[in-house]
C-alpha cells in the first residue's frame, strides 16, 4: 500500500517574504491560469512562482524548448539570490485551507509529503480520470529542465477516525507560513518529530491513495522516473532516489472541509436545438419536466439539485432561457453502449451525461454527427451569461460525483471521463517545491 516519507522542501526565504506578503508569490495550479490571470500574478510580484511554473501559454500545451530553458534560468537565479532556499531538515508539512462556501466557513486539513511512485493498476496510487499527451509532455519538459516538482498532486485516503490528521495537528502552534489566494487562506506548518512521522507512515502504509487532482503531473512523474532509469543505463535507481517519489497533499476522505463540486457542461455549435424534441428523444430513459426557475436563480437551483434524488440532471436552453429537469428512469441506460464497463462506471452521472446525453443524443441528433464545442464550469450561476444561444446553446447540469465512486472504480481499474470532479478549493502552487534530482 502507500509508501510515504518526509522531505526537505524548497521554498521562499524570509529574505523575500519579510518585505512582501507570501500571498503575492503563490499561484493557482498552472492548468487553470489563462493570459490575463498570469499577467495579474506576475504584476503582483516579480518573483511570483507562475514565472517558472507556467513559462508559456496556453497551459497544457507543449511550448518551445527555450521556454523551459528560460524557466530553469529564472529558477537558478532565484536560488543564487537566496529567494528560494532548501529546508535544512526533512519534515512532514501540515497544510490547511480555510474558505467560504454557500455562507459557511470550511477548513480542509491535510499534509504535504512524498509518495513513492507506482504505475497505475500496479500499486497504491489510484487514478480516476483520463489524461492527454500534450499536458504530460509540457510538464515533463519543465521538470526535466528545472529538476523540480513545482506543485503537489492532490491525493485522498480513507481516515474515518481522523487518526492521521489528529496525530499531525495535535501539538501545532501558529502557522509558519500563511498566504491568501483567491479568498482562500493557506496555512503551513512543519513537523520534524521522528516518532510522529513514523506513526503517520505506519497508518498510511495500509491505505491506497486516490488522485483527486493532478493526473497529468503524476503520469509525468512516472515518465520522468523512466527517463532517469534510462539515463542510469537502464539500471534501477537507488531506493531513495528523489525521482522515485512525488510530492502530494494528502487529505482524508472524511475530512469535514473536503468539498466536491460538479463540473457542468456547456454545449455549443448545435444547429436548430429544440428542447421539446430533446425531451421526447430521451423520454425512454428520462422523465423530463420544465421547471420555472429564472436564469439568475440557476445557482440556487443547482445547489438544491445536489440534494435531490440520485441521477437527477438538468438542461438549460440558452436561447429560450428555459430549464428542464431530467430524472433517470433506467439505471442501465449505458449497458448497450458500454458492455465492458462495470455497473459502478455505467451508473456514474458524468458517464451517463457523456456517453448517452452527449454522444448518443446531442451529437448525432442535434449536431449532424459532429462533436459539439464544450465548456466547463463548477458554478451554475455562470451558465446563463455564457450559454446565451450564441457561444453555447445549452448547458447540462449534474450533481457532484460522490467520493465513494473513486474507491469503487479503483477496484475495477477504471477511470471516469475527463472533468468528472472539481475539488474546491484548488491547491496553491509555490508554498513548497520538491527537488527531483
Amino acid at each position: 500500500m502507500a509508501d510515504i516519507r518526509p522531505f526537505a522542501a524548497l521554498r521562499y526565504s524570509s529574505k523575500v517574504t519579510r518585505d512582501r506578503n507570501l500571498s503575492d508569490l503563490i499561484a493557482p495550479p498552472y492548468d487553470v491560469i489563462a493570459d490575463e490571470r498570469k499577467a495579474q500574478l506576475m504584476a503582483s510580484h516579480p518573483n511570483n512562482i507562475v514565472s517558472i511554473d507556467l513559462p508559456h501559454l496556453p497551459a497544457k500545451s507543449v511550448g518551445p524548448d527555450e521556454a523551459y530553458v528560460g524557466a530553469n534560468a529564472t529558477l537558478q537565479q532565484w536560488m543564487g539570490d537566496g529567494i528560494l532556499v532548501r529546508d535544512r531538515r526533512q519534515a512532514t508539512y501540515p497544510y490547511t485551507q480555510s474558505y467560504q462556501h454557500n455562507g459557511r466557513t470550511f477548513h480542509r486539513r491535510g499534509f504535504i509529503t512524498l509518495v513513492r511512485l507506482s504505475p497505475f493498476g500496479e500499486g497504491h496510487v489510484v487514478p480516476h480520470e483520463q489524461t492527454y499527451p500534450e499536458a504530460i509532455i509540457d510538464r515533463l519538459k519543465l521538470t526535466t529542465a528545472t529538476g523540480l516538482q513545482l506543485s503537489p498532486i492532490f491525493g485522498l485516503y480513507s481516515d474515518p477516525r481522523h487518526e492521521v490528521t489528529n496525530l499531525l495537528y495535535r501539538n501545532l502552534g501558529r502557522p509558519e507560513a500563511t498566504a491568501t489566494l483567491d479568498g482562500v487562506k493557506n496555512d503551513l506548518w512543519s513537523v520534524i518529530d521522528a516518532e510522529v512521522e513514523n506513526q503517520v507512515i505506519d497508518l498510511l502504509g495500509r491505505k491506497p491513495i486516490y488522485i483527486a487532482d493532478g493526473h497529468h503531473r503524476y503520469t509525468m512523474a512516472l515518465q520522468y522516473q523512466k527517463d532517469q532509469i534510462a539515463a542510469n543505463g537502464g539500471q534501477p535507481l537507488p531506493a531513495n532516489h528523489p525521482a522515485n517519489y512525488c510530492m502530494f497533499v494528502l487529505v482524508g476522505m472524511q475530512d469535514d472541509g473536503l468539498i466536491v463540486l460538479p463540473t457542468h457542461r456547456m454545449i455549443g455549435g448545435l444547429s436548430g436545438f429544440d428542447a421539446e424534441q430533446f425531451c421526447f428523444t430521451v423520454s425512454e430513459h428520462f422523465e423530463c419536466s420544465e421547471v420555472a426557475v429564472p436564469p439568475d436563480h440557476l445557482g440556487d437551483f443547482a445547489d438544491q439539485m445536489a440534494k435531490d434524488a440520485p441521477h437527477t440532471f438538468a438542461l438549460y436552453d440558452g436561447t429560450s432561457r428555459r430549464l428542464f429537469t431530467l430524472k433517470l428512469r433506467n439505471l442501465d441506460v449505458l449497458k448497450p453502449f458500454e458492455p465492458n464497463h462495470s455497473d459502478a462506471w455505467r451508473r456514474l452521472d458524468v458517464a451517463i451525461l457523456q456517453r448517452y446525453l452527449l454522444d448518443e443524443v446531442l451529437q448525432p441528433k442535434f449536431n449532424n454527427g459532429q462533436a459539439p464545442a464544450k465548456g466547463y464550469t463548477a458554478y451554475a450561476d455562470e451558465i446563463p451569461k455564457q450559454t446565451d444561444g450564441k457561444k453555447y446553446q445549452v448547458a447540462l447540469l449534474l450533481q457532484p460525483t460522490p467520493l465513494h465512486a473513486l474507491e469503487e472504480l479503483g477496484k475495477h481499474n477504471e477511470v471516469m471521463p475527463q472533468k468528472s470532479t472539481y475539488f474546491y478549493p484548488k491547491l496553491a502552487t509555490g508554498l513548497l517545491m520538491n527537488p527531483v534530482r
